[in-house]
């Protein structure tokens, strides 16, 4: 299935968002700080962003589980 996928980057703000479908919905907190999830209403993701993004480059990859309702 092809899909077009959002990333976005603000330089200025440090800040990395990636959206999987363009949809309504909203972002909560996961288990990372930085990483927040952003899920439609019926609780499925649809996409992710990172606060922070440059303070990665020093440090090991971030690994974070993103939890759907499905």
């Amino acid at each position: 299935m092809d899909k077009e996928i959002k990333i976005w980057y603000d330089k200025e703000g440090d800040y990395l968002e990636v959206i999987f479908d363009k949809k309504e919905g909203y972002f909560r907190e996961t288990d990372n700080d930085a990483v927040m999830e952003k899920i439609d209403t019926e609780g499925n993701i649809i996409g992710f962003s990172i606060l922070k993004v440059s303070a990665l480059k020093d440090e090991d990859p971030i690994s974070v589980y993103l939890k759907s309702a499905s």
